[in-house]
């Protein structure tokens, strides 16, 4: 989890690539998940470093709703996105909800449980992607929470490569790729598609993954714009600089959604440290809820996976720790 907000650095709205308004431009690339997660080790030979996890450690117990008494103040502010965006990412597309008897529901399956019944929660999903979209992006630009929205209203898996600022390997090869430093950019390895611009990228998705339709709050223009940048007024800055880390050969694994302030703080750091990941969207509604309660035996988010160490593990704060134990250098 992030440290405690620094008020010393508002960068909200500073001249971020992101807002400049290009034609919208798409072309064919080739670029996929399989590629060297470091761009300048194509053209070097360079030591592969052995990654452990840290001496002695042990994954804690998962706490259901709980917050670490130091980390209240970060929690609270990454829940003003919950008011200023009207809890947009925080249900999958089509969600609707019933209460039904605490039988009706199989204990081996996942369900919410309030007051001796429980939620049975469905949606509709469009199309799934057959490999994980790729996003260039860094999570204090309200231009890239835009996109992040709708991949957690459409349920998708992305993965992401964080582009801090003074970021040295994913910014330049955004440049290399699409001609200029701009975020967020996606690459559609489904379909050899890539774009900048937020709206335009949006309009895709939901184009090829959704219903066609843009979900409301992400169809006001300036408005949206507006409200995405007071959402993130609460982490002042959090997750837009680079701190120097240890690059790894495989992206990291995160089940999360957009709209949990539980797992903003663990992204933050994950942008902060430049650590390429994949995020299992897994909002209200999403089916994905059912296969980590199998997976784990009980559901929570954020919950990582970390195929380079083999950690498994919840809790945000305890994943924030780790993550600079065993990548900042």
């Amino acid at each position: 989890m992030a440290g405690l907000v620094n008020i010393s650095q508002p960068p909200l709205f500073r001249s971020l690539p992101g807002r400049r308004k290009t034609p919208h431009t798409s072309f064919s690339v080739k670029a996929t998940s399989e590629t060297p997660l470091n761009p300048s080790s194509s053209t070097t030979t360079t030591k592969q470093v052995p990654f452990a996890a840290p001496p002695n450690f042990k994954p804690p117990e998962p706490k259901r709703f709980s917050v670490r008494p130091d980390k209240i103040f970060d929690i609270l502010g990454a829940s003003l996105s919950l008011v200023f965006r009207l809890g947009t990412g925080v249900f999958v597309s089509g969600y609707s909800a019933s209460f039904v008897g605490k039988d009706e529901i199989p204990p081996d399956q996942y369900a919410l449980e309030i007051a001796g019944f429980k939620v049975k929660e469905t949606s509709k999903l469009g199309p799934r992607p057959e490999k994980p979209i790729e996003i260039y992006e860094f999570e204090s630009c309200p231009f890239c929470r835009k996109v992040r929205e709708i991949v957690s209203v459409l349920d998708l898996d992305v993965l992401y490569y964080p582009c801090p600022r003074n970021g040295p390997n994913f910014r330049p090869k955004v440049s290399q790729m699409g001609g200029k430093q701009q975020f967020p950019y996606m690459v559609d390895p489904n379909t050899g598609v890539s774009m900048y611009e937020s709206d335009e990228i949006i309009k895709y998705l939901v184009g090829k993954y959704g219903d066609g339709s843009v979900p409301f709050m992400l169809s006001l223009g300036l408005l949206t714009t507006l409200t995405e940048g007071f959402a993130m007024i609460g982490r002042m800055g959090k997750g837009s600089s680079y701190t120097p880390s240890k690059l790894p050969p495989k992206p990291l694994e995160v089940w999360a959604y957009e709209g949990s302030p539980f797992c903003k703080v663990v992204r933050e750091v994950l942008v902060e440290f430049e650590l390429p990941h994949i995020i299992r969207s897994c909002a209200r509604g999403s089916p994905k809820r059912q296969i980590l309660y199998q997976k784990a035996n009980h559901f929570q988010v954020p919950y990582l996976e970390d195929p380079n160490t083999g950690v498994q593990m919840f809790e945000s704060a305890e994943i924030a720790e780790y993550l600079k134990a065993t990548y900042v250098q």
